[in-house]
């Protein structure tokens, strides 16, 4: 149920929600100014991770070629 609102109340409720919009908008607010800066700090957290790891795309062509020769072993073995 709805209860009517008084004339001081309405003011006391404006400020309250001017209060959440501008703690909203520091909320929202980055720390980079570009979008190049982001991806610029992401790339090197990554990098710290370990993700973009040097030799990485070797190992799987090392791995996917012994998984062929191991095939063609099997079919060789199989007539």
């Amino acid at each position: 149920m709805r209860r009517a609102v008084g004339r001081g109340e309405t003011g006391t409720e404006f400020a309250a929600l001017e209060a959440y919009a501008e703690g909203a908008g520091r909320a929202l607010a980055c720390i980079f100014s570009t979008s190049d800066e982001l991806e610029a700090d992401l790339i090197r957290e990554r990098r710290a991770a370990g993700l973009y790891r040097p030799g990485k795309h070797k190992e799987r062509i090392l791995t996917l070629a012994a998984v062929g020769a191991a095939l063609v072993l099997v079919v060789i073995f199989a007539i």
